[in-house]
C-alpha cells in the first residue's frame, strides 16, 4: 500500500507550505473559544480565500475559489495548516452551518446575497433553535410567526443563542403553521438582528464571558421572502443545518490543530527540570489521543468522499459530534494538566482581547464542556446513534397519569 501523495498533491503541499512561510506571521493565535473575529482574523480570512485555502469549493459567483470538490486537496491544506499551528480560518455558525445549508436547499438569490459576505466574516450569524422548556425536543418550538401585510411577525423567546450579542443575522426556527403536527408546522427564517423588537440578554458562563444569550422577539417584522424553502419546511431545513453543525462540532481538522498545539506545549514545558514530553504518563496520554485524532481525521475523509459521491453517510455521520466533542475536551484537559501551576493565572478578560496561553487553554477546556451539551447533548447523541443508526428499540417513555 502506497500512502504518499501523488505529484499534484505534493505540488499543492509545497504551495501551502510556501504560503505559510510567507504569510504565517500574520495569522491570529488558534484557540481561545468562540469570539467575534478580530481585524487580524478578518485579514487572515481574506488571504485564505484569495489563495483558495478557504471556501475552495464554493462557486466564485458566491465569493469562493470555485474549484471542483477534491477530498485530498482539502486534506492536504488542513494537514499543513495544523502542522504549522496557524489559524485555519473562521469556523462560525454562519460559515460552517448556514452556508452549506443555503448551497444545498437555498435559492440562487439567497446564495448570491448571503454567502460571500458570510465566508469573508463581514456578516456574523447566530442560530435561533433552542427555547426554554423544550430541551432537546427541537420540534416543540413555540416561537410563533404570523403573516401580516407581507411580513412574518415574530413573537417568542430563544435561549443559549451563541454569539447573538455581536451577530448581524440569525437563522431562526419558528412555528408558522400551528394547525399542523409539530414537525410540519415550522419554518426557517433569516432575520436581521437590528430589526426592532429583538432584545438580547447575555448569559455569562463559567469562562467569565457572555458566550450565550437569551433572545426575545416582540412583534418582530421580517419580509415573507426571508424564508429558506417554504412555509412548513423548517424541520427539513433545520435538519440539514444540524447535519453540518454536528460536523462542525466534531471537526477533525480542529482536533488535529489542537493536537499539534498540545504536542508543542509538551515539548517546551518542564516539570522539576524534566520535559513533560519525556514523562511517560503524559507522553502515553498524548499518543493515545494522537491515535484517536488520526482515526477521526480519516473518518472525516470518508465522509467527505461520500458527500462528493452524493451518498448518505447515515450512522457514520452521526458519530462525529459525539466523538469529536469528547475528544476535544480530553485534548484541552491534557493541555491544562501540562500547564500545571503555571496555568492557574486565569484572566477571563473581554472576549475581543488577546489572551495569554494559559487563559486560552482554560477557556477552550471550559467551552468544551459546553459543547458536550450544546448541539444535542452527549446522551441524546447516543440515543440518536442507537435508535436511528443502529435500529435499537426507542427509549421507553415515562407513563403518564390517567386524567382524573
Amino acid at each position: 500500500m502506497k500512502l504518499t501523495y501523488s505529484e499534484p498533491y505534493r505540488v499543492l503541499q509545497g504551495e501551502v507550505r510556501s504560503f505559510i512561510a510567507k504569510h504565517g506571521h500574520l495569522s491570529p493565535k488558534p484557540g481561545g473559544g468562540r469570539q467575534k473575529p478580530s481585524r487580524k482574523a478578518l485579514d487572515w480570512q481574506k488571504l485564505l480565500l484569495e489563495h483558495g485555502y478557504f471556501g475552495r469549493n464554493i462557486p466564485r459567483e458566491y465569493g469562493g475559489f470555485g474549484l471542483p470538490f477534491d477530498v485530498l486537496e482539502l486534506a492536504v491544506i488542513a494537514e499543513e495548516i495544523a502542522k504549522a499551528n496557524v489559524y485555519p480560518g473562521i469556523m462560525n455558525q454562519g460559515i460552517s452551518m448556514l452556508v452549506p445549508t443555503l448551497l444545498e436547499v437555498g435559492t440562487r438569490e439567497q446564495c448570491a446575497k448571503w454567502i460571500a459576505p458570510t465566508i469573508s466574516g463581514e456578516i456574523i450569524w447566530c442560530q435561533g433553535y433552542s427555547e426554554p422548556g423544550s430541551g432537546s425536543d427541537l420540534a416543540a418550538a413555540k416561537t410563533r410567526a404570523v403573516v401580516e401585510d407581507g411580513h412574518f411577525v415574530i413573537n417568542g423567546q430563544k435561549i443559549w443563542t451563541s454569539s447573538a450579542h455581536y451577530s448581524d443575522m440569525m437563522f431562526l426556527l419558528c412555528r408558522t403553521e400551528p394547525e399542523k403536527p409539530k414537525h410540519a408546522g415550522l419554518s426557517y427564517l433569516l432575520v436581521p438582528m437590528t430589526t426592532p423588537g429583538i432584545e438580547v440578554r447575555p448569559l455569562v458562563t463559567m469562562t467569565g464571558r457572555a458566550t450565550f444569550n437569551e433572545t426575545f422577539f416582540t412583534d418582530v417584522r421580517v419580509p415573507v421572502d426571508q424564508i429558506v424553502m417554504g412555509r412548513g419546511d423548517g424541520w427539513y431545513v433545520a435538519n440539514v443545518t444540524l447535519k453540518f453543525e454536528r460536523l462542525l462540532l466534531g471537526d477533525a481538522n480542529r482536533l488535529s490543530s489542537r493536537l499539534e498545539r498540545v504536542r508543542e506545549l509538551m515539548q517546551r514545558t518542564t516539570l522539576d527540570g524534566q520535559r513533560i514530553m519525556d514523562i511517560p504518563e503524559y507522553r502515553d496520554r498524548l499518543l493515545r489521543l494522537q491515535g484517536e485524532v488520526m482515526a477521526s481525521k480519516y473518518h472525516g475523509l470518508r465522509l467527505l468522499t461520500e458527500q462528493a459521491r452524493g451518498e448518505d453517510s447515515g450512522l457514520r455521520r452521526l458519530i462525529v459530534k459525539y466523538n469529536g466533542t469528547l475528544l476535544g475536551y480530553r485534548l484541552s484537559s491534557l493541555a491544562v494538566d501540562v500547564l500545571g501551576a503555571a496555568g492557574l493565572a486565569y484572566d477571563a478578560k473581554d472576549e475581543s482581547a488577546e489572551t495569554d496561553e494559559a487563559t486560552a487553554w482554560h477557556i477552550d477546556n471550559m467551552y468544551d464542556i459546553g459543547l458536550m451539551i450544546g448541539g444535542g447533548s452527549t446522551n441524546i447523541q447516543k440515543n440518536i446513534i442507537g435508535e436511528r443508526g443502529l435500529g435499537l428499540p426507542r427509549e421507553p417513555k415515562a407513563a403518564t397519569s390517567p386524567a382524573s
